[in-house]
Parts: C-alpha cells; structure tokens; sequence
C-alpha cells in the first residue's frame, strides 16, 4: 500500500470488524467491501480477507481462555467437522445470483432476530448445557454445513454458527462466542490454504488488515467476558438487523 493513511485505515476498518466479528458476526460485510473498493477483485478479496479472520481468531481465542473460558473438547470436535465441509465449500462454486443470495441472507438473519428476541424463558433443565450424545453429532452434522458455507463465504457464519450453539446445544451467547472462534479458526486455515494454493490472496493487505481484526478480537473477547450475555445479545440484535437491512436493501 502506498499511503500511510491508508495502512492506519484499513487497520481501523479491521478493529472494528475484530469487535464485531467477536460479540456477533458479520465483520466481513465491513472488509470486503473495502478490500474490493482498495482495487482487488472480489475472489481476491474474499481470500486476502482469510488472513486477517485467521489472526483475529487466534487472538480471540487466546483472550477468551485468559478469562478462563474453556470449550474443548467440544469445540474440536464441531470444529473438525466445520473444517471438512470448508474444504467442499473454498472449491466449488454457487450457481446463484448475488441479489437473491443476499435476500435468502437477510431472511436467515431475520429468523435469528427473533429467536433472539422471543426465545423462551429458560428453566433449571434447560439451562444446561448440551455438549454430548446426541446432541454432539447433531452439532456435528449442523456443523459440517457451516463449513461449507464459511469456506465459500466468510460472511454472516457467525450468526448462524451462535443460532446452533444456542439453541441446539444451550450454550450461553459468551460460550457460544468462544466456541464460535474455535470454530472458524478451524477452519480457516483450510480455506487460507486453497486460496493461498491458486494464489488468491494479497498477502500485503491480508497482513495489514489482521493487524486490526487481532486487536479488535483480543480486546472484545475480554470485554464481553466481563459484561456477560445482556451485552453480547444487544449487540448481536443489533447487528443482526443491520446485515439484514444491508442485504435486502442494499
């Protein structure tokens, strides 16, 4: 890059995608469209993009360990599974149009609203957690799914991957968050892989951008630990409805 203002930029722009990427999902609506808008092309931006979630998950991680919370081993193992269906997802193609792709999007993210919204009140069975038996392999197929989406879009796999948690395995939206970068941090080494493989990937901007996302990631997985799930569940609503305004509308 040839500015320094465009250096502290992008890395700005990559903080707040690590924050929003952390507390909800959807940071990579924020990035692509300025990786794109910085002159790559889109399947270039969608790589370059890799490196900076790569980064961000494994500060994320860290931070969310450093406060003490720990998903193994169910985390691996829903994250094994992400990562298989990632390598199906960075090689095969979608043979549908944008617009409608981003309209059955905004839908989905809808759908999460109100969960969110009018999710039943819980009781003292089931306020525990769901991490084993059945429950696991069906995480583990939902998850499999996931993969493939998160491999061929980076995009919006946050909100459904704490739809899953939340819902099927009765995770707290904190957990779920931990569990979640795990996850993508998975298998997003697949995925950095095959881009890097057919020389997909900007390495100089890729780099620049995760210096942000790494920070932005660290600091929000401490924070949201503190606050707990009234902030997390704020945030995420209101993220939430943004993408889904921005895919319909925009």
């Amino acid at each position: 890059m040839d500015s320094v203002l465009e250096i502290i930029g992008l890395i700005f722009i990559g903080l707040i995608a690590g924050v929003i990427n952390t507390l909800a999902g959807g940071g990579s609506l924020l990035t692509l469209p300025i990786l794109i808008f910085l002159g790559l092309p889109p399947n270039i931006a969608n790589g370059t993009n890799r490196i900076a979630i790569l980064f961000q998950n494994i500060f994320t991680t860290a931070g969310f360990k450093s406060k003490g919370v720990i998903t193994f081993p169910f985390s691996i193992y829903v994250g094994i599974s992400a990562l298989i269906g990632s390598l199906i997802g960075a090689q095969i193609a979608v043979d549908i149009k944008g617009e409608t792709f981003n309209k059955i999007l905004a839908i989905i993210m809808v759908v999460i609203v109100f969960y969110m919204v009018f999710k039943p009140k819980t009781t003292l069975f089931n306020t525990l957690e769901r991490t084993s038996k059945k429950y696991l392999w069906i995480s583990v197929i939902l998850f499999f799914f996931v993969g493939i989406y998160g491999g061929f879009i980076q995009a919006g796999v946050g909100f459904i991957i704490l739809l899953i948690l939340s819902s099927v395995n009765n995770l707290s939206l904190v957990k779920s968050n931990a569990v979640k970068v795990i996850v993508v941090l998975i298998y997003t080494f697949s995925s950095v892989a095959i881009f890097a493989y057919n020389d997909k990937i900007n390495w100089e901007i890729g780099l620049i951008l995760a210096i942000g996302n790494a920070v932005g990631g660290w600091f929000a997985s401490r924070w949201s630990v503190n606050k707990g799930d009234g902030l997390v569940r704020k945030f995420l609503i209101v993220m939430v409805i943004i993408m889904a305004i921005k895919l319909w509308f925009f």
